[in-house]
């Protein structure tokens, strides 16, 4: 078998890419870098080999050589183009599987949204795999502070970003932006949302955030629960779930994950 694996990857090498992505790699782990004839002979490749490489690399911006030292070392560009991926094309390869595998487990609809244009922006959905489902619609809009979602993505966000949303969205009927930032407060001591749906009666919205590599919350996971005659999964076993499932999502983002506090009536 791994001659076979030989074979293919002999029949399909790329020797001028092969040796820019072990320089990149040898680079990777060189603090203070390294100079021409060192990266040459860690490599095992003639001077000439790696000067042209090198000469490339330059030029496309992926390594810098130092003035003073003659040594190359790897520039930030490595890291900017891992995280050029738009979000939301990122967030729902990632998240996609683990929202289908948590719906399967606990019958119950589960949605991803995000912040965009000053609403709720709702970029993945699946729903429940039982005959009694309550769906929030792929791509639907809704209201920045009646959403549980970007609540919580809201809550964790930095205070002067929460000001700028006050200052520029209608806040609800009967609301102040201190009484919304008691709330948000809150929501960020506890890691999580439970309450009754801002729009439907008899739903209780369960909602967790999702952290990416900056530590910022980029979205946020929610289930919209349906209670059930005779369900066999009960609404703490829910709430369990959601959060361990939306922290599984952070950790694949390179996020950091929500430390929840013990769960509280639904509100």
């Amino acid at each position: 078998m791994k001659a076979q694996d030989d074979i293919k990857r002999k029949q399909y090498s790329a020797p001028a890419l092969e040796k820019g992505l072990d320089i990149l790699e040898l680079l990777s782990e060189q603090e203070a870098g390294l100079t021409q004839s060192e990266i040459s002979r860690a490599l095992g490749r003639s001077v000439s080999e790696i000067f042209r490489m090198l000469v490339v690399l330059t030029e496309r911006g992926y390594v810098a050589p130092d003035p003073d030292t003659d040594r190359y070392m790897l520039t930030t560009l490595l890291f900017e183009v891992a995280h050029r991926t738009p979000l939301v094309k990122r967030l729902t390869a990632i998240a996609g599987p683990q929202m289908r595998a948590l719906s399967r487990r606990i019958n119950q609809t589960v949605h991803m949204g995000v912040i965009s244009n000053d609403a709720l922006l709702v970029i993945g959905q699946v729903d429940s795999p039982g005959n009694n489902t309550l769906s929030v619609r792929l791509g639907a809009r809704i209201d920045l502070w009646k959403a549980s979602s970007s609540r919580v993505i809201l809550a964790f966000m930095p205070s002067e970003d929460v000001e700028d949303f006050f200052s520029r969205v209608p806040l609800p009927e009967g609301k102040s932006a201190g009484a919304m930032r008691k709330e948000f407060a809150a929501i960020r001591a506890r890691g999580h949302e439970i309450t009754k749906s801002f729009v439907l009666r008899g739903v209780t919205n369960i909602a967790a955030p999702v952290f990416d590599h900056t530590g910022q919350a980029v979205a946020a996971l929610t289930i919209p629960y349906l209670d059930r005659y005779n369900d066999p999964i009960d609404f703490d076993t829910c709430c369990r779930e959601l959060f361990e499932t939306a922290n599984h999502i952070s950790r694949n983002l390179g996020g950091a994950i929500a430390e929840h506090a013990d769960l509280v009536s639904r509100g």
